[in-house]
């Protein structure tokens, strides 16, 4: 019995000896074979970076204000008797807007009329009688003052009526109608919004280290989805002399002709202030940029050693500082020189050393004015 049980000891010690030593040998195989695997190389599309000079711009979001802009409202309160425009009109200064019931007042003012008219013929009795001795001063003054008065009282009737007239204080364009015939207005009430549209305001905020650079008189550029044409260009009329303690940005002031109404209050469009001076950039295709929160790289193509000191076309990452963008381009202010060859589409799918087969057959766009321009 014992001599079996060291028997079966000896075999199974083989058993185990045998098959640790086998997936000793495939374990060292896997390693070996590890290390010598080398990923295959990603396809991508390459740029040769050059020299180019932009003129030097500032971007901001800026909105748009009319110059004049008011919500027209009810002087004093009263029953609607015509309404004398149309909505989306445009009207000059001074066009009737509203009239109001003013029948009372009417009825007021013939009545102050009349009594104005008995009080001038009271101090002309009293100036005649006056001159032969019949009347003391003291009444013919009273008298006078009372005409007076009376004069007064009927300029004050008809400022009430002209007031109940609701007249354009400028001219502009009119928004949506808010009141209707037989309607009550009490003071303050709104009848329609009117918009000064050529010229117009576009204000934005800049940071205060950019300030030095701004100049009244330079021009202005803005875009917008909703503009379907050339991009309005204006100028700096206006620089705010204070610094928002809150975010550190100073307030400036764009001043645009806006002849067909292409530019509407309350637009939010993208500005870009030209600064009259040019810089050296190198412009890349937007799609050549890895964007990330920790820094913006690139890849650039260069001939680099494996493990093995055998030598292979493949890309290192470098990082980059932007400047603005133009079309289908952004400029590269530091980080690449020109004449490097840069990845400008598959950048996703690549790390640093890895691999590269170049394939330009259909390269990403890169022209700094495309049609349509935000494309």
């Amino acid at each position: 019995m014992r001599k079996r049980m060291m028997v079966m000891l000896a075999a199974m010690t083989l058993f185990i000896a045998t098959i640790g030593l086998v997936k000793f040998f495939q374990i060292r195989t896997a390693i070996a074979q590890h290390a010598s695997f080398q990923m295959p190389p990603e396809a991508v599309t390459t740029v040769v970076a050059g020299q180019d000079r932009w003129p030097a711009t500032l971007s901001a979001i800026g909105s748009v204000m009319a110059v004049h802009g008011v919500t027209v409202s009810a002087d004093l309160p009263g029953i609607v008797e015509q309404i004398a425009f149309d909505s989306g009109r445009r009207i000059d200064a001074g066009d009737v807007l509203v009239r109001l019931d003013s029948s009372q007042e009417r009825a007021q003012l013939a009545a102050a009329e009349a009594q104005r008219d008995l009080a001038q013929l009271n101090l002309e009795r009293s100036r005649q009688l006056l001159e032969k001795g019949v009347v003391a001063q003291a009444e013919h003054d009273r008298l006078a003052a009372e005409a007076k008065t009376a004069d007064a009282r009927v300029g004050e009737i008809r400022a009430t009526i002209q007031r109940k007239t609701i007249r354009a204080p400028f001219a502009g364009t009119l928004g949506l109608r808010q009141v209707n015939l037989g309607q009550y207005l009490n003071g303050g009430d709104p009848v329609v919004p009117l918009q000064s549209m050529d010229p117009i305001y576009v204000n934005f905020s800049v940071p205060q280290q950019d300030v030095a650079a701004l100049r009244v008189g330079a021009e202005v550029r803005v875009a917008a989805e909703s503009i379907a044409v050339a991009r309005p260009s204006g100028r700096i009329t206006a620089i705010n002399s204070l610094v928002d303690e809150a975010t550190r940005n100073v307030q400036v002031q764009a001043t645009f002709q806006n002849p067909r109404g292409v530019l509407r209050p309350g637009m939010f469009v993208d500005v870009q202030v030209v600064l009259g001076t040019s810089r050296g950039v190198v412009a890349l295709p937007a799609s050549a940029i890895s964007y990330a929160p920790y820094g913006n790289s690139v890849f650039i193509v260069d001939d680099l050693k494996g493990p093995k000191g055998a030598t292979y076309r493949g890309v290192r990452q470098q990082f980059v500082k932007l400047g603005p963008g133009r079309g289908d381009q952004v400029a590269v202010v530091d980080g690449i020189q020109p004449g490097q060859e840069v990845v400008s589409s598959g950048v996703f799918k690549l790390r640093n050393g890895a691999a590269v087969v170049v394939n330009n057959a259909k390269r990403p766009a890169n022209d700094p004015a495309p049609r349509p321009e935000d494309s």
